[in-house]
């Protein structure tokens, strides 16, 4: 950016110091954000590959989740009596029936998958579980394929049919929503560094772009802040009934009026001394 006689403007500590209250009242806000939703997005990914497990009548379920750092995707979440053997492995997006969904973006549903050759056995055996058949559909976005939900072996029917792929595609748009949503989360530190990057115009303080955002975050999540066990309390009492959120609202009605009476009284002291 230039002045307009055509010189760089130079951006000294003014500029640091509302870059840094910007970013820090924007961090502080995703903060709450964060704590408010804390774990409901695993949650939601639970419930989907337990509701599954349930309605296929399945051995298990599973979602793997394509971490694009590592070019990896990593099993999050299972259900069933066989699913739990497969949470934290990792495999790479182009090996076995779960890469080749994920990589081609199509669902597929497979009534012998020792047969298959796309089928990673020595995967599998990590896992202590073989499957016999396999429905797989991709977690799919704007963005393109987020990761693949797995159901193994129905134990009332021996293979899945095209009508368990389209009940699995509505799983698969559930669970695609929530990772959606936590997302927003991540990419907040990102988009900040990007924001502030922009802001910049390239003259950034001492330390660049990092070091300013680093400065401004600091204390946004300080464990002592009495703003934080508030947060948590009130993403506690998201589970409570109707009748205990009307009466917090109530509450909190009271002490907002009597907070703004206090900011009104110390408002007038602070102008009687200049008439």
């Amino acid at each position: 950016m230039t002045e307009p006689g055509g010189g760089a403007r130079r951006r000294g500590p003014a500029f640091d110091r509302d870059a840094r209250a910007a970013l820090a009242a924007i961090g502080r806000r995703a903060e709450v954000a964060r704590r408010l939703e804390l774990g409901s997005a695993e949650a939601v990914l639970r419930s989907v590959v337990e509701a599954a497990v349930a309605l296929f009548e399945a051995e298990a379920a599973s979602i793997a989740l394509y971490e694009p750092a590592r070019n990896v995707l990593v099993f999050r979440v299972a259900a069933g009596e066989q699913g739990q053997g497969v949470v934290g492995l990792e495999i790479p997006p182009d090996r076995g029936l779960v890469g080749y969904v994920f990589s081609s973006g199509q669902a597929l549903a497979i009534a012998d998958v020792r047969a298959d050759p796309r089928f990673g056995r020595s995967f599998a055996e990590q896992t202590q579980y073989v499957p016999r058949s396999i429905v797989a559909v991709p977690l799919l976005d704007e963005r393109g394929t987020l990761g693949v939900l797995e159901v193994l072996d129905k134990r009332s029917e021996t293979s899945f049919s095209l009508r368990d792929i389209e009940l699995a595609g509505v799983f698969a748009r559930q669970a695609t929503v929530a990772i959606r949503a936590s997302r927003v989360e991540r990419d907040a530190a990102t988009l900040l560094r990007s924001v502030i990057g922009a802001l910049a115009g390239g003259d950034a303080p001492d330390g660049g772009v990092e070091a300013l955002v680093a400065a401004a975050l600091v204390d946004v999540a300080d464990p002592d802040d009495p703003l934080w066990p508030l947060v948590e309390q009130i993403a506690a009492l998201r589970r409570v009934g109707p009748e205990q959120r009307e009466l917090l609202g109530a509450l909190l009605d009271v002490l907002v009026r009597q907070a703004e009476r206090g900011r009104g009284r110390r408002a007038g002291r602070l102008r009687a001394p200049g008439g």
